[in-house]
């Protein structure tokens, strides 16, 4: 049951229903409304004269005749006046009503435009996190399968707080930037080192290449072996494999499945073929995905990871941004996407 934020155009979605920000009267108009009515045609508007317009936080639903989808779901959000006439509640509304009618009329996918962000004016980093909040909790709430799309048109339009991007963009500069800009230096130290052990290295001399070389990792070094070990006997005892040790934390933390697929962001599905396959290899957001579901700390999240075969590295600016959450303590799968689609990383789950 994800949740995901996409860069496209809303008239091109092939779902079950599309969101549409609609003035009271219903009548089409600008932004997103003008588009929504000129690729759906004529036929739209004429419904829509037929429903005695629509409150502001209430929501309407209409075919969607040339466009892609089934259903289009006109909703009003409120003009923004400073924060201080209801608009939130309003806001939350929208989107309220909006899910409730694509689940009525059996809506598995559905996309919804950031509502009131634009002519509206309402902020867009509150209009997203409203988006982001009632969502999320229609979907923990939720006993069918839905996936619903934020459809962000471009990156002009997405906006997550001036404060949270500041402060990743800091964490990102103190642990990305800084070890990249050393990067020649350190292969110019290892490659000398490596030269240095290879003059010397002949026969059993050739430990001497791990203890010059500082940088090199236990993991780097040789399998040791015994007469006796042989790949069968390696092959019997094989370490706990993701699948495993998942469902273990799980029960650890007293969740339920449905719980944690939820929590994940992950497909219902996806999380049926990990728990019947105890050799299944997860992809590497989907593995954090569930470590941020289970609120793993730092340790035990790279534990889980090394078990699908990856690991979190400074290198990597995902995997940066994923350390600076779990350091904060924040394991709002979707407050982290929002994150990660500001800084053009994939998402979790989903």
């Amino acid at each position: 049951m994800p949740l995901e934020i996409v860069r496209n155009d809303i008239t091109k979605m092939a779902v079950d229903a599309i969101v549409n920000a609609a003035n009271n009267e219903l009548k089409g108009g600008g932004g997103v409304d003008g588009c929504i009515h000129r690729a759906a045609g004529k036929e739209l508007l004429k419904e829509c004269k037929t429903l005695g317009g629509c409150e502001t936080g209430d929501a309407k639903i209409t075919g969607a005749y040339k466009l892609p989808c089934k259903y289009v779901i006109h909703t009003v959000g409120p003009v923004w006046n400073g924060g201080k006439n209801n608009e939130k509640a309003l806001l939350e509304s929208c989107y309220r009503k909006s899910l409730a009618l694509a689940k009525a009329h059996g809506c598995e996918t559905v996309a919804f435009p950031l509502i009131s962000a634009g002519v509206y004016g309402y902020p867009k980093d509150k209009a997203l996190r409203v988006a982001v909040d009632i969502i999320s909790e229609f979907l923990l709430n939720c006993d069918d399968d839905m996936t619903v799309y934020i459809v962000i048109f471009d990156k002009k339009a997405f906006t997550i707080g001036e404060k949270l991007f500041s402060d990743i963009k800091e964490f990102i500069d103190d642990n990305y930037v800084e070890e990249h800009s050393d990067r020649d230096s350190f292969y110019s130290r290892r490659l000398g080192a490596m030269k240095l052990c290879d003059r010397e290295a002949s026969g059993s001399r050739v430990s001497e290449f791990y203890s010059c070389d500082e940088e090199c990792s236990v993991s780097d070094r040789p399998y040791p072996s015994t007469s006796s070990d042989s790949l069968d006997d390696r092959l019997k005892v094989l370490d706990e494999s993701f699948s495993e040790m998942l469902l273990r934390k799980i029960d650890e933390k007293g969740m339920t499945d449905a719980q944690c697929y939820k929590k994940a962001n992950i497909d219902r599905k996806l999380f049926s073929k990990i728990r019947s396959n105890p050799l299944y290899r997860p992809g590497k957001t989907t593995a954090v995905a569930f470590a941020i579901a289970l609120e793993l700390s730092l340790k035990e999240t790279e534990e889980l990871l090394k078990k699908a075969g990856f690991a979190l590295s400074h290198s990597n600016k995902f995997d940066v941004i994923i350390e600076f959450f779990i350091q904060k303590g924040n394991y709002n799968i979707y407050e982290i996407n929002e994150a990660l689609f500001a800084f053009d990383q994939c998402l979790l789950g989903a």
